[in-house]
């Protein structure tokens, strides 16, 4: 059995293994990665030696790591990387070619529906009636879209709020505030099994899912970068932030908002954060902050959607797909529960 893995940045890391009632009885690593001395190579295969079949990823990561020598030098890859690539032989994870991903990409949305129909897609994909997603949402209103864990009055100014015409919602994800408006935001959410960043940790799961968005920026010649925790920058700026929300049902989903154009005032008005992070860099315009894709690419938002749109399905295959009657009346509930529900906006006053 085969598994592969490259590491985000980093070199692709290949094994093959052979089980034997339950463990592994054989394996041999190989990539186009750095490694000295060649004598560490043995002693990474020789710690998955007896390995069980049902190992956790860090559980093998460790016997790795406990096989090396001080002086080993792994360059390009690390134990979790091979750790990774033995789970996939095993056919605990999943690679992005396991699976069929469907597209879906429809009128705008009011922003309390939007938050919901995140997690009906990660209900749908626990519970087999969905597969993996890749989701371009569009705004039918100006919003600001605040972190599960923020605090509503640290980073929300309600009269500005107000007078901009702005609603205000809570994401089931972590991260930071959010301001968008209809035309002048592009924002995705892709939801997919837990396979597939299985082994990972948040911080690389962020650089492997935000990999083929980084893809497609190249492919509009901007020099785009992924930068830990969860922005994607080129050296003009900032030009995106992402978050993402594991469920324990197994379902992940990661989303990215992008600013195509912006109203860095009014952002200003509505955000209190923003003024907070431009007066500790002593900036005085969040447009030197978040540098829009309009400034560096010159195209339309819409070209730039349908290029994201083919370089994704370039990648890995896409089928579109609409809501289902029973996904939307479930994202109805749910707005009425929990997204427009002041017990949830106000969860963190």
């Amino acid at each position: 059995m085969r598994g592969e893995y490259k590491t985000p940045g980093g070199k692709l890391v290949a094994v093959d293994v052979e089980t034997e009632d339950g463990r592994i009885s054989g394996v041999r690593v190989a990539g186009d990665f750095f490694l000295e001395p060649d004598e560490a190579l043995e002693r990474i295969e020789s710690a998955l030696l007896g390995a069980g079949v049902a190992d956790q990823a860090q559980t093998l990561a460790k016997r790795v790591d406990q096989a090396l020598e001080p002086t080993d030098t792994l360059v390009g890859f690390d134990a979790g990387a091979v750790a990774i690539a033995v789970r996939r032989a095993l056919g605990r994870s999943s690679t992005w070619s396991d699976h069929r991903f469907t597209l879906i990409q429809e009128r705008p949305r009011d922003p309390y529906t939007q938050m919901a129909l995140d997690q009906v897609y990660a209900e749908e994909l626990a519970a087999g009636r969905r597969g993996p997603t890749l989701r371009i949402w569009e705004w039918a209103s100006n919003a600001v879209i605040i972190g599960s864990y923020q605090s509503w009055s640290n980073e929300v100014d309600d009269e500005g709020a107000a007078r901009n015409e702005v609603t205000v919602v809570r994401r089931v994800s972590g991260g930071g505030a959010m301001f968008v408006e209809p035309g002048n935001t592009i924002t995705y959410s892709l939801v997919v099994p837990e396979s597939l960043v299985d082994g990972m940790s948040f911080v690389d799961s962020y650089a492997f899912l935000d990999a083929w968005c980084v893809g497609a920026l190249r492919s509009l010649g901007i020099d785009a970068t992924y930068l830990p925790i969860n922005d994607i920058a080129s050296p003009a700026g900032k030009i995106a932030g992402a978050a993402q929300k594991r469920f324990a049902d197994g379902a992940v989903l990661h989303h990215v908002t992008m600013a195509y154009d912006i109203d860095s005032a009014k952002m200003l008005e509505v955000l209190r954060i923003g003024r907070e992070k431009l007066s500790d860099k002593g900036t005085k315009s969040a447009a030197k902050r978040v540098d829009p894709l309009r400034s560096q690419t010159g195209l339309s938002r819409d070209a730039i959607v349908e290029a994201f749109i083919a370089h994704f399905d370039s990648l890995h295959g896409l089928e579109r797909s609409e809501p289902t009657s029973a996904e939307l009346a479930r994202a109805a509930e749910l707005v009425g529960a929990k997204f427009a529900n002041p017990d949830w906006l106000y969860r963190v006053p």
